[in-house]
C-alpha cells in the first residue's frame, strides 16, 4: 500500500511493524529531513486511510502520536500540518500557509504568488 501524495509505503507482510507505527515513523522522518516542510498540509485522516487502504482509526492513531511528539499540529477545521521546530519558525510557517491559501483563493498562479512574496520580502529586508 502506497500513498501517492506523501510517498508513504505500508508493508503489510507478517513480521513488519504495525501499520500506524510505519506511518508515524515515515511522516516523522520526512518532517525531520525537510521532505515535508513546516507548514505542509497533511491529508485528512479519512483521505489518507482511503489512499493507503487502512482503517481511519489506524491513521488517527499515527496522527495522535505525531501530534504528541510535536511533529504535526492540528488547526481545527483548517487541517493538520507539519509543525515547525521552534516558536519563530512555527509562526513563520503559519503565516506562509495563510499567504498560500489567500493567494490561491485570489486565483494567483504559483509563480505570481512567489513573485509577490519575494518582492515583499526584498522590500522589507532592504529597509532594515
Amino acid at each position: 500500500m502506497t500513498s501517492t501524495s506523501l510517498r508513504i509505503r505500508i508493508d503489510g507482510s507478517a513480521g513488519s511493524a504495525a501499520s500506524y507505527e510505519q506511518l508515524r515513523a515515515q511522516i516523522a522522518d520526512r518532517a525531520r529531513t525537510g521532505k515535508l516542510p513546516a507548514g505542509y498540509k497533511l491529508p485528512t485522516v479519512r483521505g489518507l486511510a482511503e489512499e493507503l487502504g487502512l482503517a481511519a482509526n489506524t491513521v488517527a492513531k499515527a496522527y495522535r502520536a505525531l501530534e504528541a511528539d510535536g511533529v504535526i499540529e492540528t488547526r481545527g477545521r483548517n487541517g493538520t500540518f507539519v509543525a515547525a521546530a521552534e516558536g519563530s519558525s512555527r509562526e513563520a510557517a503559519q503565516a506562509a500557509q495563510a499567504y498560500a491559501e489567500r493567494a490561491h483563493r485570489l486565483g494567483l498562479t504559483e509563480a505570481e504568488a512567489l513573485e509577490a512574496a519575494t518582492t515583499a520580502l526584498r522590500a522589507r529586508y532592504a529597509a532594515a
